[in-house]
């Protein structure tokens, strides 16, 4: 390779389909930069071009580079979390060794040992919490989003209960990313449009940083439904983070076996994708769930 980088995923660049065989990360809001923190791509390099078009790209390329160094000097993230000051924290005692986190991670942040416990490369972070969202042991987090505090969001998210109702509505949670999904219901909030008063938001950071148990207790405490809106993936993929929602959508599918083990239905949890300008569509996706979830009915936990 023309690069020689010490990442436990490979010297080089990863070969993504995704990119159709460019280096790329994120095409749409960061075009220059790539899963290797540090590293900006231009030219052709980056998408066919023609020479002029190239020496400009070089430059934008050029100012991304500066753009890091100094955000480096400052201690910061660069990129999509600007200024970002938190790193992941892991509590080891409790580590089984699974490699998830080293595994998932998409952009190399996290080596492992010859024991499989992972060796974190604070610089090539960034922040996205993907390897949060993939540790069954729920030992990783950062200072100001972590387990505990959304998990804390969740169980202060009312639920209306008989004593309170003859007929008590539904409530169903939704887990919006914060980078396209939630500015989204933020424009559709702008252009007047009106969702069921059911629904209770929270954001995070990406939907690769979801973590199973904030589903299990939402729905353990009475929720009758949960579902999680985030960036597209696939062909025409829009995650800042790459692969979060790709990653989220396999956790997804593997939950029912979590929902048999509290006697609830599948259906009780879905995911959905949006782009940022998607906005108008938001309202009928949420109405359509909520609609889903009266016809299942109540949440048998609820009350308890």
């Amino acid at each position: 390779p023309v690069v020689n980088m010490a990442y436990r995923q490979g010297p080089s660049f990863r070969d993504i389909d995704l990119f159709n065989g460019y280096v790329d990360s994120n095409f749409i809001c960061f075009p220059y930069e790539t899963q290797r923190t540090g590293i900006y791509t231009a030219g052709c390099i980056r998408r066919s071009m023609t020479v002029e078009e190239s020496m400009e790209d070089a430059s934008g390329a050029a100012l991304k580079a500066i753009q890091c160094i100094e955000s480096v000097n400052r201690g910061v993230s660069v990129h999509p979390r600007s200024g970002d000051m938190t790193f992941p924290d892991f509590f080891f005692q409790r580590c089984t060794q699974c490699k998830r986190c080293t595994e998932e991670c998409p952009f190399g942040a996290l080596d492992d040992d010859e024991k499989g416990t992972p060796k974190p490369n604070p610089a090539r972070c960034r922040r996205c919490g993907t390897c949060m969202g993939a540790c069954p042991e729920r030992i990783i987090g950062f200072a100001d989003y972590n387990i505990d505090s959304i998990g804390s969001m969740v169980k202060a998210v009312g639920v209306p209960s008989e004593d309170d109702y003859d007929e008590p509505p539904m409530r169903v949670l939704g887990l919006v990313c914060e980078n396209d999904a939630y500015p989204a219901l933020d424009v559709a909030g702008l252009n007047r449009l009106s969702y069921s008063a059911d629904v209770r938001l929270i954001p995070v950071r990406c939907l690769g940083s979801v973590n199973v148990i904030w589903i299990k207790d939402a729905l353990a405490q009475g929720m009758d439904g949960v579902f999680l809106l985030g960036c597209k993936h696939g062909d025409d993929y829009q995650c800042h983070f790459v692969k979060g929602s790709e990653l989220a959508d396999i956790r997804m599918k593997k939950i029912g076996d979590a929902l048999s083990s509290l006697a609830l239905e599948e259906e009780r949890v879905a995911q959905f994708e949006v782009a940022i300008d998607d906005y108008d569509k938001l309202p009928k996706i949420i109405n359509d769930f909520v609609e889903m979830i009266e016809e299942l009915g109540p949440n048998p936990f609820k009350g308890f």
